[in-house]
């Protein structure tokens, strides 16, 4: 209902364990690989839609053949166009050379993006332009087949600064400033390392250059090269990584920020931000899809041999919360519950709101993804008024007439579909300056259903910015006549930024924060604005393990209730009739709902790593001095 975020990425890795004629015979096709690869980029395009990527390696290829492929796009829809590109090169190559039909050798050796190792990648964009060079994967070229390096990844760094000064201290000049180019060259300095490594001591073995790449392959410790590269990396990610000669791993942050799941069988090993995707391309069962630990990297070697490695110290897992409110897609029979719990908890303080009038009450939600939480919500309602016709027919003892029985037991919770989106104009919204006004028309709203005696009560996933919110779906609810409209978040209030994969960067641009100084000011202590600023500016040059949120202290005056009120007074536009209402989700319910991914950094100031408080608190700075650029 708010305006879209953008956000985290997705990955989908593949590594066939097979040869391709054993795929080409059981499944029809050796592109069995490729088409997968389709369905899981696919399945997860809600992940990202700015970009998306694909890379495939070729096995055990002969010195001068082409073995590594890959393709980007940032079209309007690049899954599409990436995909479309390879099936006509594809289908070219069949035209122009009938007889490779059938010779899945002739195919390995002719036709690109075939290949047993496979990387895909969906992005929205949060560091960096949006150009076709910042789309992943990204590529590491060398003559050395063992120090070719391919990366994607769902991520952000909190302190690229430093790991780029560490790249220059190392003698590398770093073609950009980017936390993927950063990271790359991070591990392809460890791997080139690792090689040369391996390398002498073959050489003292008796091996010349030709006869050391198989060893070389053999030999090479992935989970050692991971562990060094990563060794000073603050932030959330889910990292996946091909190397020249088919080595393969995806390595999870410590405290498991960033969602990766797998599955493996005899035939296959895949890796993927969310679990329902591997089990409807697969069609495996929810238990075969097994979450990758924090800290922890699934690493396959060339040989088809799969280890998962402990790569560094898990921390206290602080999984994000926001996947399972928002993100995932909630086809997840996990994140499903927990969406319908989130709105169950949150209908004690609707019927507050509504002073218990369920009678003269028009339930709804915006958008589509609210929709689940939204089915919690009504089946609380129902068992409220299920409550109070049980009180009624008891209360009438047996003097109710068969009428009135039916009547009473006739009431249900009032479910209409208020607003429905025209998918087809948005699109075309692309410029803030015009945003506002093509928003108002993305919804139609369902017109005769309101009663001017109704409450009308919309959840949503979550209210960040409200401007979309103030601006058009307000105005929209307005215009149905409705007594009280009540809007409801199935997030709690969202206070801080974000630095780890969501597009939330600085602090003035949260509704939530803006009605924190508002009630500075109302209550005569906006002196507290300089002094945290003031704090802020002393830990500048503090190592980050020493830093502290000082921006809490924003919030600490007043209660979520008054914070909720007066955002609630920000948005509804002077020309709104209707009272607004805003209720939000509280932590301690939203943590009950999502027990295992207690991440809430956004609506606590809680950062799970030590690179969050230098963020916060520089996004403090960068608003109080008016200052534009991005916290991280």
């Amino acid at each position: 209902m708010s305006d879209a975020l953008k956000h985290e990425c997705g990955i989908a890795m593949i590594r066939l364990l097979k040869p391709l004629e054993f795929y080409k015979e059981k499944y029809g096709s050796a592109f069995y690989g490729v088409n997968k690869m389709y369905l899981m980029m696919e399945k997860q395009h809600n992940r990202g839609q700015d970009g998306a990527g694909f890379a495939s390696i070729k096995l055990d290829t002969k010195p001068g053949e082409r073995y590594i492929s890959r393709v980007r796009s940032v079209q309007q829809q690049p899954i599409q166009d990436i995909f479309a590109q390879i099936n006509d090169r594809i289908n070219n190559e069949f035209k122009a050379h009938p007889e490779y039909k059938d010779d899945v050798a002739a195919q390995k050796k002719n036709i690109p993006y075939i290949g047993e190792v496979l990387l895909g990648h969906v992005r929205y964009g949060t560091f960096g332009k949006n150009s076709v060079e910042s789309v992943h994967p990204f590529l590491r070229q060398n003559n050395w087949m063992h120090r070719n390096l391919i990366m994607a990844g769902n991520f952000n760094m909190t302190n690229v600064k430093e790991l780029f000064s560490n790249l220059i201290e190392l003698g590398q000049h770093p073609k950009e400033y980017t936390d993927t180019i950063t990271i790359m060259e991070k591990i392809g300095h460890f791997l080139d390392d690792a090689v040369s490594k391996i390398y002498r001591d073959l050489k003292k073995e008796g091996y010349n250059k030709q006869n050391a790449s198989p060893q070389i392959a053999e030999r090479l410790k992935v989970g050692k090269i991971l562990r060094r590269a990563a060794k000073n990396w603050d932030g959330g990610y889910a990292m996946a990584g091909l190397i020249g000669h088919g080595d393969s791993f995806v390595l999870r942050d410590p405290a498991g920020i960033r969602p990766a799941y797998y599955y493996k069988d005899d035939e296959i090993v895949v890796v993927a931000s969310e679990r329902p995707v591997i089990q409807t391309v697969f069609n495996v069962d929810f238990n075969a899809v097994k979450e990758l630990e924090p800290g922890h990297a699934i690493i396959t070697k060339k040989s088809g041999k799969v280890a998962i490695k402990k790569i560094l110290e898990p921390l206290e897992r602080k999984a994000c919360s926001f996947e399972r409110v928002y993100f995932s897609r909630g086809s997840d029979a996990e994140i499903y519950q927990e969406r319908k719990t989130l709105g169950k908890l949150l209908m004690p303080k609707v019927l507050k709101a509504i002073d218990n009038d369920t009678k003269n009450t028009v339930f709804s939600y915006i958008p589509n993804t609210a929709e689940t939480s939204f089915f919690g919500m009504i089946e609380t309602a129902e068992a409220f008024i299920n409550k109070t016709k049980t009180a009624a027919i008891l209360n009438g003892q047996r003097s109710l007439s068969a009428e009135k029985v039916t009547e009473i037991l006739s009431e249900r919770a009032r479910i209409e579909k208020i607003a429905i989106k025209d998918v087809k104009l948005r699109t075309f919204i692309t410029e803030d300056s015009s945003r506002d006004d093509l928003v108002a028309h993305v919804y139609d709203v369902t017109y005769g259903v309101i009663k001017p005696t109704d409450n009308l009560v919309i959840i949503d996933d979550s209210i960040v910015r409200g401007t979309t919110l103030k601006m058009s779906i307000l105005k929209m609810l307005d215009r149905l006549n409705p007594k009280k409209i009540i809007v409801v978040s199935s997030a709690p209030q969202i206070r801080y930024p974000d630095c780890y994969g969501i597009d939330m960067a600085n602090l003035e641009s949260l509704v939530a924060f803006r009605a924190a100084l508002e009630l500075l000011k109302e209550a005569g202590k906006y002196d507290i604005v300089k002094e945290v600023y003031q704090k802020c500016l002393t830990q500048t040059d503090l190592e980050d393990k020493l830093v502290k949120n000082f921006v809490k202290e924003i919030y600490d005056p007043f209660t979520d209730e008054e914070i909720s009120d007066k955002i609630a007074e920000l948005l509804s536009h002077e020309s709104i009739k209707a009272e607004v209402k805003i209720i939000f989700q509280s932590v301690e319910n939203l943590h009950k709902a999502c027990p295992e991914h207690l991440g809430d950094w956004y609506f606590t100031g809680n950062y799970p790593t030590v690179g969050g408080n230098r963020v916060v608190n520089r996004a403090f700075i960068n608003f109080y001095e008016g200052n534009k650029e991005r916290a991280y």
